[in-house]
């Protein structure tokens, strides 16, 4: 066995190795952890249809922000909307489509400045933002539902486009940074036939997704490699013994793989 101290053998054992303990701690658990947030998105959304919309006061107290647990659920709110104070969310996809969102900072009677989200509109011409509606004057009420921060993960900052201030996340905090307004965390996704909404944006596809049989597949690829591992160590083996005695170590090649099973298909006396 003194072979499988060579460099090239050393070298193939650390790889195979590394990589089923790669498979097996940090490739099948992310898979894992994806279905189990899909499951618990699909579970919030499903729920979310099924229960009545409530206040938006009774969801989230005043100085809170929303958290995971109330998600997706349908909100009542009353207030105004600030004049002026809305951006345009840029390179988003609705139904395989490009289409810009619209995000607009809300009053609430009970004082606090939300965002909400109006919904979306499709490019026009040149990929700008078209003309669209400003949000109603005077006190209205809202159902939408509610939705935690996005995150950019480029940390891109604000710009203006065409006359249109524009950011690339539905961010109550960049809402926040660029209308001056303080607007308190998360935002509240308008239903369809709501004051301001111009199109709902549609619920997200709660299909399981493929992340499961991902996991499994990774944790075969590592069972597989370790089995390769076993196969080419005894085969290597087997060549020695039927090939009769081992030859002098300082006679073999620092790369027993590439030495038995090079393209030559030659093999050592």
């Amino acid at each position: 066995m003194r072979f499988l101290f060579k460099p090239g053998w050393l070298a193939f054992i650390a790889l195979v190795i590394g990589f089923s303990v790669a498979c097996y701690t940090l490739l099948a658990p992310w898979q894992f952890r994806r279905n189990a947030e899909r499951e618990q998105d699909n579970a919030a959304i499903a729920a979310s249809v099924a229960t009545p919309p409530a206040a938006l006061a009774q969801l989230i107290p005043t100085g809170a922000g929303p958290t995971q647990a109330v998600e997706w659920r349908r909100a009542v709110v009353r207030g105004r909307y600030v004049e002026g104070a809305e951006v345009v969310v840029r390179l988003r996809s609705v139904a395989t489509r490009p289409a810009y969102e619209v995000l607009a900072a809300f009053r609430t009677d009970d004082g606090r400045t939300i965002a909400v989200n109006r919904g979306y509109l499709r490019p026009g011409p040149d990929n700008r933002v078209a003309g669209y509606p400003p949000p109603p004057d005077g006190d209205v009420q809202l159902t939408g539902r509610i939705r935690l921060d996005e995150n950019d993960p480029g940390q891109r900052p604000p710009l203006v486009d065409g006359g249109v201030r524009q950011v690339y996340a539905s961010d109550s905090r960049q809402l926040a940074a660029v209308t001056g307004q303080p607007v308190a965390a998360g935002y509240l996704a308008l239903l369809d036939a709501q004051p301001g909404v111009l199109t709902e944006v549609p619920l997200p596809d709660t299909d399981a997704g493929p992340f499961w049989s991902y996991a499994w597949q990774w944790l075969t690829f590592g069972a597989m490699a370790l089995f390769g591992l076993v196969y080419f160590i005894r085969l290597e083996l087997l060549q020695r013994r039927g090939g009769g005695p081992a030859p002098d170590d300082d006679h073999v090649q620092a790369d027993p793989l590439a030495q038995r099973y090079g393209s030559t298909g030659a093999r050592r006396a």
